[in-house]
């Protein structure tokens, strides 16, 4: 654990001149602590002489007056830059989690724990003990300085000793680090269990094994607690080692002024100030140990937190919002001629193109996906399979939330609704508008497409009634249609549908099937279904096989053009035969 890391700079700007502006201000304070070291020996001396005490006083309220200020300063200055520090880097791991696919992206719980409370104890580190490192490292010298034109064998005295401060600090603070990082390891495992416990509470209860999490909860706290006592245990004996340092070096700097002032061979004045300045120089090196175990926390907390800042973005090429390319003509792409196209020309623009797709979750498994060629243009597209096959990983690729192991997917911007759709705590209208402006006309005319106008305008305050986390309040299916709606609403070209019929009635389940066929119509919509109303509404069906590679495609008579052109390029692999009502099956071999 370094006492400074610099790439803390480089990750937030923002800390650079509050951090630099304490740093000076501690600077001053500390020789405004000199100055007064002379005026309050001045006032001594004015004293025992019986001379006149006025200028000296004057000096010495003036000199409080400053350290005061300067202090209140410091501290105004110390939450700015405390806040300023945790709010950046907060913002920058959202920022780069963001820009990572599911693949990289940290565990939740970890993730939760580094940017609320992580962030948080990065605070006192930025705020109290980066600004003392740098008053640790100009105070001393200008304390040591001042001792020797004033008395230079306590000068030699505090030379000879304040170099043990670091070395027994350091010494500590290792073992301090290694007792740290393990309490942020416990700290990190109970959010990430406690987050799944809350999150499966309701299973828990209904299966009536919540009672057994608090064991398993408790065990963990314990071993928090435990970890924590062991840190502060530590910093209580390193705090007291460097004080008594401290004490036994001012105590010999102390009786050696006071043997020679007692010989008449040393004046009271260079004596008091002597006296004075020596803690002084042990002063900052002493709140330097002090501060460190406070900020300790922060410190392991802001590696962790550069360390992901400094995890390279997922490759986004073929991810872009410009996903340009020249188009596919595959024989595995010959179920994806569109029939609302008007010849070859519309059905090759506004596609979804995934090219030499294999995918695989952990290195030395077995890919989900396999070599997959596909095409998606204007219309619907039903993904079926069973369970496993690989369908939502196709969608999640498609939306560019993971990274394909082998090949390319190119797709415009998508609206993406997951079997569990995500609806923040707010109102209806907030859930239905985030990310764009619609007026009241649209919104009552998406609900009425997914027929929740009724069940929205029986609520007392309308579409401004509020709702909890996950859309609370609502129904599954309700909660489903409601994120319906808000694809309804949404400018994207590209709709990813992830199981939209799942929570719904037969009855509900076949209204939505032609609300979606009737979005087809303008749109490129992928849809994932074990249920067959969207199948009555298809124009393409894909088939993905257990081994993740695509089992066979079926699509509508194509266009003339487009037609020709697929025959041109059809591979062998494929078998064609015609279907019933002029339909066309093709079929894709896994490869060898």
């Amino acid at each position: 654990m370094k006492p400074f890391d610099p790439r803390l700079l480089r990750a937030a700007p923002a800390a650079r001149r509050p951090v630099a502006a304490l740093g000076a201000m501690g600077a001053v304070s500390g020789a405004a602590t000199i100055a007064t070291a002379f005026a309050l020996s001045a006032v001594v001396v004015a004293v025992v002489e019986d001379t006149d005490v006025t200028t000296p006083l004057v000096w010495l309220a003036a000199l409080f007056v400053a350290r005061a200020g300067l202090a209140a300063g410091s501290e105004t200055v110390s939450a700015w830059a405390g806040v300023s520090v945790s709010t950046e880097l907060r913002s920058a791991l959202l920022r780069r989690w963001g820009s990572l696919d599911a693949d990289t992206r940290p565990e939740r719980g970890a993730a939760l724990a580094l940017a609320t409370s992580g962030a948080t104890t990065v605070e006192p580190y930025a705020a109290r003990f980066l600004p003392t490192l740098v008053t640790a490292a100009v105070v001393p010298a200008l304390a040591i300085v001042t001792l020797a034109v004033v008395d230079w064998p306590s000068a030699l005295v505090v030379v000879l000793t304040l170099p043990l401060l670091p070395v027994f600090a350091a010494l500590i603070g290792r073992a301090t680090a290694e007792s740290t990082e393990r309490r942020w390891a416990a700290l990190a495992s109970l959010s990430g269990h406690f987050l799944d416990v809350v999150r499966g509470l309701p299973t828990l209860v209904a299966y009536g094994r919540a009672r057994r999490q608090v064991e398993t909860v408790r065990e963990v706290s314990d071993r928090h607690r435990v970890a924590t006592m062991e840190t502060l245990r530590i910093a209580f004996l390193s705090s007291a080692a460097l004080e008594l340092l401290a004490t036994i070096s001012v105590a010999v700097v102390a009786v050696t002024v006071g043997l020679r002032l007692s010989t008449g061979s040393m004046l009271l004045g260079p004596a008091l100030v002597a006296i004075l300045l020596a803690p002084e120089a042990y002063w900052p090196v002493r709140r330097v140990g002090a501060e460190f175990h406070s900020a300790a926390d922060g410190a392991v907390a802001l590696d962790e937190i550069l360390t992901h800042l400094e995890t390279p973005s997922s490759p986004n090429a073929a991810f872009g919002s410009e996903r340009a390319g020249i188009p596919l003509i595959s024989a595995s792409n010959a179920a994806f001629g569109s029939r609302r196209g008007g010849g070859q020309q519309g059905a090759l623009e506004g596609r979804v193109r995934v090219h030499g797709v294999t995918y695989t979750y952990a290195a030395g498994s077995a890919p989900v996906l396999r070599n997959l060629d596909l095409v998606a243009g204007p219309g619907l597209t039903v993904v079926t399979g069973p369970s496993g096959a690989g369908k939502s990983t196709l969608l999640d690729l498609v939306a560019g939330l993971r990274r394909p192991s082998e090949g390319t997917v190119e797709a415009p911007a998508v609206h993406y609704v997951t079997q569990r759709p995500f609806l923040a705590a707010g109102t209806v209208h907030d859930a239905l508008t985030i990310g764009h402006d619609v007026d009241d006309v649209q919104l009552w005319a998406a609900l009425r497409a997914v027929g929740l106008d009724g069940v929205i305008a029986s609520l007392p305050e309308g579409v401004w009634a509020h709702l909890g986390d996950e859309g609370f309040g609502l129904s599954a299916g309700q909660r489903q249609r409601l994120a319906l709606a808000r694809a309804w609403l949404s400018p994207e070209t590209v709709l990813l549908l992830d199981e939209p019929t799942a929570h719904l009635d037969d009855e509900s389940a076949h209204r939505l099937g032609e609300l979606i066929a009737e979005l087809a119509e303008r749109r490129v919509v992928i849809a994932v279904t074990h249920r067959p109303e969207l199948l009555e509404h298809a124009d393409h069906h894909l088939v993905l096989g257990e081994s993740g590679a695509l089992e066979a495609a079926t699509a509508p008579t194509l266009e003339p053009a487009l037609e020709a052109a697929l025959e041109a390029t059809l591979d062998p692999a494929i078998e064609a035969a015609p279907e019933p009502h002029g339909e066309t099956t093709t079929t894709h071999e896994e490869p060898s």
